[in-house]
């Protein structure tokens, strides 16, 4: 979602992260300031666990956790599976910070049913659980903040709609089945295209897995199977650079147009030369700050106005990618 030079301030945000860290085992605890007899105030711990680390989009949730916990003044452990498809292995992250009694876990969760059973081992030991992008169900989490992904799908079939006259044969790729907002992406398409009788979606929906290569392949497989295919939603960005490699590499650039959840360099350089007609761009930098801050006002014990918070979505042109409104929302951190 960041440009290379804004990826590289990030990146020096996430310098600090050590080894350690990311194995998820506990960081060193501060020693007690001279003249406090040994009774420094014990340091906030907010373990903040992302569906997966090597996607700009977590690395804007990072830092807006990161942000947060300045503020707050609370230690933030970052520290999530690979890929997005590695259930076990955030189920693992997960049950270290139970362990390790953190003050507070600020999560994304890569299968909403398969974490419940830990997040109420969680709350149980008395430690505040907020879920940001992906939710539970049922949802035992304190709070939730997310883009509202069922409108979200909604405005991509609106705008896949718009750059195809209502017509055509188009394609849906969502990412992992059973991940709360790759459901519900797929759930909002589905739904919106309905309102476009001359769209035809058919059995056209494949799977990414997160994956730039499999969005590749599975892209090129309904590219292949319906030469006549006018169009395909890509639900995230490891499918939606996938998508436009796909598009490039068999000559398909504005034959096939790709409306794309998102906003990573590679999606906005496509969008700015045409291999992509929008963007749906969330908010990841605010999931990361507010989930931090929701989960500290709990650990205060303060009440929420709402259990759920909408980080909002936007549809990106090229004809409104330069106002300032949408290069706030896409450098949440520029100076």
């Amino acid at each position: 979602m960041l440009t290379k030079v804004r990826l590289a301030g990030l990146a020096l945000t996430a310098a600090g992260v050590s080894l350690a860290l990311a194995a998820c085992t506990p960081s060193a605890k501060p020693e007690a300031p001279a003249g406090d007899g040994g009774k420094a105030a014990a340091t906030k711990t907010v373990a903040v666990i992302p569906k997966g680390t090597s996607q700009s989009f977590w690395l804007a949730v990072k830092a807006g956790a990161d942000a947060a916990g300045v503020e707050d003044g609370a230690t933030i452990e970052w520290a999530g599976p690979t890929e997005e498809t590695d259930v076990d292995g955030q189920i693992r992250i997960l049950q270290n910070a139970i362990t390790r009694k953190v003050t507070a876990i600020v999560l994304a969760a890569c299968d909403a049913k398969s974490l419940v059973p830990y997040v109420k081992q969680a709350v149980a030991a008395g430690i505040p659980v907020v879920t940001i992008d992906s939710g539970l169900q049922p949802d035992v989490s304190s709070a939730f903040l997310a883009t509202d992904n069922v409108k979200g799908g909604q405005v991509a079939a609106e705008a896949l709609a718009e750059v195809l006259g209502g017509k055509g044969k188009v394609g849906l790729l969502p990412f992992v089945k059973g991940a709360g907002s790759s459901d519900d992406r797929e759930k909002g398409f589905t739904e919106g295209i309905k309102k476009f009788p001359g769209l035809d979606l058919g059995s056209r929906v494949l799977y990414s897995n997160s994956d730039v290569a499999q969005g590749l392949d599975k892209s090129k497989s309904m590219i292949t199977s319906t030469p006549d295919l006018a169009g395909i939603f890509a639900a995230n960005q490891g499918g939606a650079e996938g998508a436009v490699q796909a598009v490039r590499q068999m000559g398909k650039v504005g034959k096939v147009k790709l409306v794309c959840y998102d906003a990573s360099d590679l999606e906005i350089g496509a969008l700015k030369d045409g291999s992509v007609s929008a963007l749906i761009v969330q908010n990841p930098y605010r999931m990361g700050y507010e989930g931090v801050k929701t989960a500290m006002r709990l650990v205060k014990g303060e009440k929420l106005p709402s259990r759920f918070i909408d980080t909002g979505v936007t549809k990106v042109t090229k004809e409104n990618l330069e106002t300032p409104e949408i290069k706030k929302l896409l450098d949440p951190v520029a100076k």
